[in-house]
């Protein structure tokens, strides 16, 4: 039962509404057959008493003929209480009656009887009848006989052609179902595939309104679904604008004052003013500034009016050679691995950004040692930055991208970001067209991210000479 919840709507819609339709034809099929057989052996019940009563009043008044007149195939006999044939129809045995005691009292009390006609000499099988005639002191027993095998055969062909007929017109059925289902679900298809590329484009607010679900015109519950849906979304669109404007307007609002504050604080240290204390504030004021910074970039990139980003080919090489020369002093060794063009359609200084962001992060938790990787990996360019410091959990690599998001709560204030970096990459590198995230890494690394970008065209053109076989 819990397998049949797990299933797709169309698949369980399906399941009920065969089971529901094969059970209302077997139960028709079934009353059918009952109401069909029931009709023939009654009409021959009728038939064969009917005969048996004419030849009874003849008893009755003592005038039975010899040998009895019969129509049909019907065979009949007269039998006294000693089992002794007393008259009969003209393919009657006139010596060994058709029932034997046992079956004449069932056939006395009202009930048909059905015997093998090897009795009389004639194949298939007989369903006789019978009632009693004359006086009290000298019952005789008039017992009719039909040939009941073409019943029989009849009978057996239409139950096989129900079980042939049934499957196939559930299949049938199975078959108008699937499709039927499968239109009437296409607008629930069609909402849940708007609601994934909005989630993906997270564009929800905007001047022209953005991207909203597709409304159905059937004025039915898909549509009521969809409309409240879109309210929804229009208000989570307000919100999100209303916050937007709140950090964008922090951000500018707290530029000004923290850039005087560094000038001023730059100035008392060359002058020699305040001791040590514009040295240590010059760090916090530096770190607020880079906070400033970044949130007025991930305010920037929340704005669905941002211009689209500038794409250029540039070649990620020149880009990843750069990495260790800002490093050098950071008591971690940065390697670069690269062994051939890797040319990528990237704004150059929001993907310097990003990657800049990620050897940060790298660096400020390796151990010994962190490595950038540039290659071409099934038609995508592939940015990797490995490093052998304590690692991230499964659970959290899809986390540490969500904004203000630090995995260790015991590092110093110094000694860590304030949770944006990741999120900052994120923005940047969707913003290009490509996908970032923690993989799994062999040793000797315990981390790895990786950004695909899309590669330019001529780089492209010469990965397809390179997979294509030649003709």
């Amino acid at each position: 039962m819990k397998r049949f919840w797990t299933l797709s709507l169309r698949a369980r819609l399906m399941i009920i509404g065969l089971a529901g339709v094969g059970i209302a034809l077997i139960m028709g099929g079934l009353a059918f057959f009952g109401a069909l057989t029931y009709t023939v052996d009654r009409t021959l019940d009728n038939g064969a008493l009917a005969s048996a009563e004419e030849v009874a009043a003849m008893v009755n008044e003592n005038r039975l003929p010899e040998p009895i007149p019969m129509s049909g195939a019907q065979v009949l006999q007269v039998v006294d209480a000693q089992q002794r044939v007393l008259g009969g129809s003209v393919t009657a045995d006139r010596l060994t009656p058709l029932l034997r005691p046992g079956e004449l009292a069932t056939a006395l009390s009202g009930e048909a009887v059905v015997i093998d006609g090897v009795r009389l000499g004639v194949s298939g099988p007989l369903r006789v009848r019978a009632i009693q005639a004359g006086p009290a002191d000298a019952r005789v027993s008039v017992i009719v006989a039909l040939p009941y095998g073409d019943v029989l055969a009849t009978r057996t062909a239409l139950r096989n052609a129900l079980l042939i007929t049934f499957p196939l017109l559930l299949g049938a059925l199975a078959l108008i179902a699937w499709r039927v289902i499968g239109w009437t679900l296409r607008p629930v298809e069609q909402l849940r595939a708007g609601a994934e590329h909005i989630s993906r484009t997270r564009r929800i607010s905007g001047p022209t309104g953005a991207e909203r679900l597709p409304v159905p015109p059937a004025a039915d519950e898909i549509r009521a679904l969809a409309l409240t849906l879109n309210e929804m979304l229009d208000r989570l669109a307000e919100a999100r604008e209303r916050q937007r404007a709140f950090v964008a307007d922090a951000a500018h609002e707290l530029r000004s004052p923290l850039a005087s504050i560094q000038t001023q604080l730059e100035v008392a240290q060359r002058l020699g003013e305040g001791g040590t204390l514009p040295s240590e504030l010059l760090v916090d004021v530096k770190r607020l500034t880079g906070l400033v910074e970044d949130l007025l970039l991930l305010a920037h990139a929340d704005a669905d009016t941002r211009p689209p980003a500038r794409l250029a080919a540039i070649d990620a090489r020149d880009l990843v050679a750069e990495v260790p020369k800002t490093y050098a002093r950071t008591g971690v060794q940065v390697n670069v691995v690269v062994n051939e063009p890797v040319m990528i359609m990237v704004e150059a200084e929001e993907l310097r950004r990003a990657l800049g962001n990620l050897v940060d992060n790298a660096v400020r938790h390796a151990r010994t040692q962190v490595e950038v990787a540039a290659c071409l990996d099934h038609g995508q360019a592939v940015i990797s930055v490995s490093d052998d410091g304590p690692g991230i959990a499964a659970e959290d690599r899809e986390r540490v991208f969500e904004r203000f998001t630090r995995l260790d709560h015991a590092r110093g204030r110094g000694s860590g970001g304030a949770g944006l970096g990741l999120a900052i990459v994120r923005e940047l590198i969707i913003r290009a067209g490509g996908t970032v995230a923690f993989t799994a890494a062999a040793p000797p690394w315990n981390t790895r991210a990786e950004l695909r970008l899309p590669v330019a065209p001529a780089q492209q053109s010469r990965t397809d000479l390179v997979t294509k076989p030649f003709s």
